[in-house]
């Protein structure tokens, strides 16, 4: 349940923000009063569906990732602290990384990255190799 607060939390507000329109408008003289329930329940069915997938995705997505370091592939995760030159960085065991739950972590960089936030190496690199 960690996990899904720590990967969810944004889309969640955002889902708040909305409902907390929807009951805004769906309140107002104007607006017919069946349209506050449908509009309700809309919303929140909506965004409960779109977190899910998206939690499943992104869990699957994880998945893989950790099944591919721990083969010894090459990984690629989203630098979100310098975002002038290199906007990613490359993870394997041979550059001395390490999978520690959920984070990849190296004594060599000062940030950890979230399995969350990183992709298989090897169709990014098959895509640069010319035939």
């Amino acid at each position: 349940m960690e996990l899904f607060f720590e990967l969810e939390i944004p889309y969640i507000v955002i889902g708040l923000f909305f409902l907390a329109v929807t009951i805004f408008v769906g309140t107002r003289d104007f607006i017919p009063k069946v349209a506050l329930k449908r509009g309700v329940i809309s919303v929140v069915l909506l965004f409960s569906i779109m977190i899910s997938l998206h939690f499943i995705i992104t869990t699957k997505r994880m998945d893989g990732v950790k099944k591919i370091f721990n083969e010894g592939g090459t990984i690629i995760c989203e630098n979100k602290m310098r975002r002038t030159i290199s906007r990613s960085v490359l993870v394997s065991k041979e550059l001395g990384w390490e999978l520690e739950g959920n984070y990849f972590k190296s004594e060599h960089y000062t940030r950890d990255f979230l399995t969350a936030r990183c992709v298989d190496y090897a169709p990014i690199a098959a895509k640069d190799v010319p035939e």
